[in-house]
């Protein structure tokens, strides 16, 4: 076996292991932490598939700022983990009948499934290309996919914004910073001079 053989085994039993212990891992700190092992993994799969990019990509976005959110939030809130155990167990029955699902599903995937006619070329031509593989997908994605990929930024800003006007919420009694009443506020009115003589309080 070649060291690209044993590379690629150990980084695909590292994410099985990330992704299994993720799920049923009793603690939500230590599933994020396995999460964030599986997401190395991957990347690590992807390099030896020579998508240099998308490792990166995955590092950079996943794991650099998904799964660390995920750290801070779990780590920040006050969840009572007590009680979501408990209501976890009703769910237990639709939660493995779901998993049988999804696991017949990919049986009839990947029962089927069987190389295009056109894979192993396509393969050859991007391998002898003299192009980088950062450099490729740039070039389709902003020659031929340009507008495809102008509108999905454009469909994740509206989600964006529409996130950001469904959970603002103006609360009444909460004070707020209001600055155009302390840019255009009269000097003489908002100070004060007195002259408090000795022994004498205000």
């Amino acid at each position: 076996m070649s060291i690209l053989i044993i590379t690629f085994y150990l980084f695909s039993l590292s994410a099985i292991a990330g992704g299994l212990m993720t799920v049923i891992s009793r603690n939500p700190v230590h599933s994020v932490l396995w999460l964030i092992l599986a997401f190395l993994s991957s990347a690590g799969l992807f390099v030896l598939l020579g998508a240099e990019f998308l490792a990166m990509l995955l590092i950079i976005v996943y794991v650099g700022a998904v799964a660390v959110l995920f750290l801070f939030v779990v780590m920040m809130l006050d969840v009572d983990f007590s009680t979501l155990k408990a209501e976890m167990a009703g769910y237990l029955p639709i939660a493995l009948l779901i998993g049988v699902v999804l696991v017949m599903q990919l049986g009839m995937a990947f029962g089927v499934w069987s190389y295009a006619e056109t894979a192993l070329g396509a393969r050859e031509v991007l391998a002898n290309s003299q192009h980088h593989n950062t450099k490729a997908l740039g070039l389709i994605l902003y020659d031929r996919y340009f507008i495809l990929f102008q509108l999905s930024g454009l469909i994740l800003l509206v989600a964006m914004i529409g996130a950001i006007v469904l959970t603002l919420r103006h609360r009444k009694n909460v004070k707020r910073q209001n600055i155009l009443s302390q840019i255009y506020r009269d000097p003489d009115k908002s100070v004060e001079i007195r002259d408090v003589k000795p022994g004498q309080g205000l």
